[in-house]
């Protein structure tokens, strides 16, 4: 397995650094061609360190007036021409805007600290730099990002009583429901972010060292792990940012290989301030990719809108929309609700009945997919991962199916499974994957979700509660619905002992069950 690690980092790093090399020069293109003055700058950051940024102006600025700021600190591994083309966009439009490339990577100083304290003092230095060094406004003071963007801008947004705009595009709320969700640890996300870190920037001793656990695990360091993540995650700050008063807009792709839909649809739930939550197809920043590239993008345009209502004061409507905005990955057009609670108000069990026992330690070929790769062919041509479910192992897999539906089912929000499980060792790991099957036997991924435990008494029953990770998909009349459960994915850590096997059960007086919400009809 060790070896496996090593050449997935080693990949990891190649990749990113073909994309990071491509990406900053086809991104500069549309920039160059838009109207207003870009200035490169030097920014010190917090403890001195110095910050590599540009600000664009609108044009005609002479000093008269001041102007609504906003600050976009750059993705993780991406240099601070990321966003200009659009900056240019949003200068013409009437405001100040300044992006500064985050500590730890290209040119900036410091070391790579993962949106910890010294980023969050970094973005309040940021602004006091615009505030003395631009006719920025402020008292209408903006935050917005893509990816590490997104997360540092919301953890300001909460430290911060400035800034009054939040738009968090592909971002985490939750560092530890994102990266290690189940108690297992998403290996292939933290080895792009890895290799991304090593080819583009300086990482700390203590992000090496976390990437470290993540590869090689200790159970002793899970908490400390745990601590670290929640330092940097926005819902620990939950309550200072509904003090603050930000008006937030959370923007997310349902296939986010790093940052699950799940995370972002908790954190809306607790927010109290102005806020909207979009979700549409695609994988990590692929939904707003093009307007990175200054093309038309819904995800840009709604950016816009957001910060022109609650910056500029412009009566566009947007806080009278539906705040939840839904794409569904197998039907155009979005769908509007008042509430996540209310995306799948109806919800319909089938049942996991009978007793089934699976051996650990091989691939069923049921799968998550391919980081990237696999949400990315979802989102543009609807072409999630597939299993053929008759021809799985059974000896590997444990197969449910559910009645044949006379109607489409409009899967909508997060899916739960409840189920019994008695393991032979005392730790393991389980993968639970929801497929569409057609008539042919056919699944096509719905959604899945991976679980690890660890000191269980062999032979011993316990509970499993599992959230899937959430999803808009439509099962067709005349399909199934089936789960399928496996104890390897390329895509996690597993931690199941060589022999181990599992045996799942539906006792009478707890029931085993798969319960999936659904979009009222």
């Amino acid at each position: 397995m060790g070896h496996g690690r090593t050449t997935l980092r080693t990949t990891a790093v190649g990749v990113v650094s073909a994309a990071l090399l491509a990406g900053p020069i086809i991104g500069l293109a549309p920039a160059a061609q838009a109207a207003g003055a870009v200035r490169f700058v030097d920014i010190t950051g917090d403890g001195g360190t110095v910050l590599k940024a540009n600000v664009v102006t609108p044009d005609g600025a002479d000093g008269s007036r001041r102007y609504p700021l906003v600050v976009l600190p750059t993705s993780w591994g991406l240099p601070q021409a990321e966003y200009l083309a659009q900056a240019q966009k949003l200068a013409n439009n009437g405001y100040i805007v300044l992006t500064y490339n985050v500590r730890g990577f290209w040119q900036s100083g410091g070391q790579i600290e993962v949106a910890g304290p010294p980023d969050i003092a970094d973005a309040s230095k940021v602004i006091d730099w615009a505030l003395a060094h631009t006719q920025a406004d402020p008292a209408h003071i903006g935050m917005a990002g893509v990816s590490y963007g997104a997360g540092i801008s919301l953890l300001a947004a909460a430290h911060d009583k400035r800034i009054k705009a939040v738009a968090a595009l592909s971002g985490w709320a939750d560092l530890i429901a994102s990266i290690y969700s189940g108690r297992t640890q998403h290996v292939q996300a933290a080895a792009l972010l890895d290799g991304a870190g090593v080819v583009t920037g300086r990482e700390s001793a203590e992000v090496r060292e976390v990437f470290n656990d993540m590869y090689f695990p200790d159970l002793a360091k899970e908490q400390q792990i745990i601590d670290w993540g929640k330092k940097r995650s926005p819902a620990t700050y939950v309550d200072q940012l509904n003090r603050n008063g930000a008006a937030v807009m959370l923007a997310n792709g349902w296939g986010d290989s790093i940052f699950p839909a799940n995370q972002y649809a908790d954190f809306y739930e607790k927010l109290t301030v102005p806020k909207r939550l979009e979700f549409r197809p695609g994988d990590h920043a692929t939904a707003e990719m093009t307007g990175l590239f200054g093309l038309p993008n819904d995800v840009w345009t709604d950016t816009s809108r957001w910060l022109d209502r609650y910056l500029k004061g412009e009566a566009n409507g947007i806080d009278d929309e539906p705040p939840v905005q839904l794409k569904s990955r197998t039907s155009g057009g979005y769908e509007t609700y008042p509430d996540w609670k209310s995306v799948g108000a109806t919800r319909r069990k089938f049942d996991l009945g009978g007793t089934t026992r699976i051996h650990a330690n091989l691939d069923s070929g049921a799968d998550g997919g391919i980081l990237f790769l696999s949400s990315i062919l979802d989102q543009v041509a609807q072409i999630p991962p597939v299993a053929s479910i008759p021809l799985l192992p059974r000896r590997w897999a444990a197969v449910w199916k559910s009645e044949k539906y006379g109607s489409d089912q409009h899967v909508r929000g997060t899916a739960k499974l409840h189920t019994t499980l008695t393991p032979t060792k005392e730790q393991g790991t389980v993968i639970a994957y929801l497929y569409d099957v057609g008539p042919l036997g056919i699944g096509k991924l719905v959604t899945h979700a991976p679980y690890t435990w660890y000191d269980r008494t062999p032979g011993q029953a316990f509970g499993v509660d599992l959230d899937l990770f959430s999803t808009a998909y439509d099962v067709p009349a005349g399909h199934r619905l089936a789960l399928v459960v496996d104890t390897v994915d390329p895509l996690y850590l597993e931690h199941n002992p060589a022999g181990a096997q599992l045996t799942f059960s539906s006792p009478s007086d707890d029931p085993s069950y798969v319960s999936v919400p659904l979009r009222e009809q």
